[in-house]
């Protein structure tokens, strides 16, 4: 439970509710409240025992609770309430129909769809769905039937689908934009110059074509504009929108930070009274066997309510133990929202602040967010390894990522900068890190070598 987001608890906490009677939303009454309720509810109550239809929930044979289960796995997937609309081959599947009239031809068209991938590629050989076809399907045919048929495939939207490669997505598309210059350069680049378009070997292409850097400039900028993964405009569009709702929220009162839990993660939860006046009442009266079994049942929905609300509370317990943890560890980024005063923390500095188990701090950090002045925060974001400078001094590997970010992004994009040029940057700051670690930071921050950073400008 530790682990669920806001979201999920809250439905948890719904289907528990829907589950177990003896749970019941709103605070506990106090010792005289509980009189109070006695009194006035005490009629009703014993309507209630009066009108509580056991047959429902036992026979003569086994009592149902003992054919009850609680022991989901926290991994189980639960069906989604939201329709997401038509899938990605659905839609391609109702274009085809309309294209295509031949039975046949059809028929391998919509089985070629089904072997797309999610970017909308096909990444399988003919002859093996040839084959597949044959021995699937019954349908024999040739690899040029079938790319008669995928030949239609690729004409369907979005524009690049049914490629078999990045080379041939992209002409794809090119083929169905207005004849202009830029597009028939870009065009010419693809076919005879893919290679050293990758690898932005811009004097190789100008040399080959015997083109300027200027043509090259503009086929470039139309080729950017192109989608190499098609499919996923159709899946991203079918997925819903997921809010974050922050665990935590965290404001500045004048230099005094104040922590809050989420009050959607501290639902008020009570063991229902009238289920514990009923275990009294059948407790009383109990004689036959039946009578035993009820007193069974209730007892085992009442303890199942109160195991319920203790790991609640343990949860928010543990939860706020650890994020108090995290803003005095913290404090300065907290107080400025300035990246660079984030110190080097791991979860075993967490997890021995506040003498718990380092995976307890680990469920905790991958799965909470915060809501800061600064923006809405994944706990995790907060943890990072440490370097030393060569005065000594601890600094957050964050930082260095932040410094190598701001070279990249002030370098010349004609001539940008190698790994070991950024190495030399953070060597003159005061950071001696070696050119394979600046690569590594470089590639978890998802920018690609200086090679393919560089443009025409």
């Amino acid at each position: 439970m530790l682990q669920l987001p806001t979201l999920e608890l809250e439905q948890r906490i719904k289907e528990e509710l829907e589950e177990n009677p003896a749970l019941d939303e709103g605070e506990e009454l106090s010792n005289s409240e509980k009189e109070e309720d006695f009194i006035k509810d005490e009629i009703t109550d014993q309507n209630s025992r009066d009108e509580f239809d056991f047959n429902e929930y036992i026979n003569d044979e086994t009592p149902s609770y003992k054919l009850q289960s609680n022991n989901q796995s926290n991994t189980e997937q639960k069906q989604s309430p939201y329709s997401l609309g038509a899938s990605f081959t659905e839609r391609l599947l109702t274009q085809i129909g309309l294209r295509i009239k031949d039975e046949k031809q059809q028929l391998i068209a919509k089985y070629i769809i089904g072997n797309l991938d999610d970017s909308g590629y096909l990444r399988r050989e003919l002859f093996n769905i040839v084959d597949d076809l044959a021995f699937s399907q019954n349908i024999i045919t040739s690899e040029e039937e079938l790319l008669k048929a995928l030949k239609e495939v690729q004409n369907l939207e979005p524009a690049g689908v049914g490629a078999r490669d990045l080379k041939e997505c992209l002409l794809i598309q090119l083929r169905k934009k207005t004849r202009t210059i830029p597009i028939k350069t870009a065009e010419v680049i693809l076919e005879k110059c893919f290679d050293q378009f990758t690898k932005k070997h811009y004097s190789k292409i100008a040399k080959k074509l015997d083109i300027d850097n200027n043509a090259i400039k503009n086929a470039f900028s139309e080729i950017v504009k192109l989608n190499p993964k098609p499919g996923n405009s159709l899946v991203e569009s079918s997925k819903s929108i997921q809010h974050i709702i922050p665990d935590f929220i965290i404001n500045d009162d004048n230099g005094k930070l104040i922590l809050e839990l989420n009050q959607r993660n501290a639902p008020p939860l009570k063991v229902s009274p009238s289920y514990i006046e009923m275990i009294k009442g059948y407790e009383e009266g109990a004689k036959t066997q039946r009578d035993k079994e009820a007193i069974l049942f209730v007892k085992q929905k009442v303890d199942s309510a109160k195991w319920f609300i203790d790991a609640i509370k343990q949860r928010q317990n543990t939860l706020m133990v650890t994020m108090k943890a995290i803003l005095n560890f913290q404090e300065k980024f907290f107080l400025s929202g300035d990246e660079t005063q984030l110190k080097p923390m791991i979860l075993k500095d967490i997890a021995e602040m506040v003498d718990m188990d380092i995976s307890t701090i680990s469920r905790v950090a991958n799965s909470k967010h915060v809501s800061t002045p600064y923006g809405t925060f994944l706990l995790k974001y907060f943890f990072s390894e440490s370097l030393s400078t060569e005065s000594g001094e601890e600094v957050s590997t964050r930082q260095v990522k932040s410094i190598l970010k701001e070279a990249i992004n002030d370098e010349d994009k004609r001539t940008p900068l190698t790994d070991e040029k950024l190495m030399n940057v953070l060597k003159l700051k005061g950071y001696k890190i070696a050119r394979r670690t600046v690569a590594k930071y470089r590639e978890q921050m998802n920018i690609p070598v200086a090679r393919l950073r560089k443009q025409l400008v």
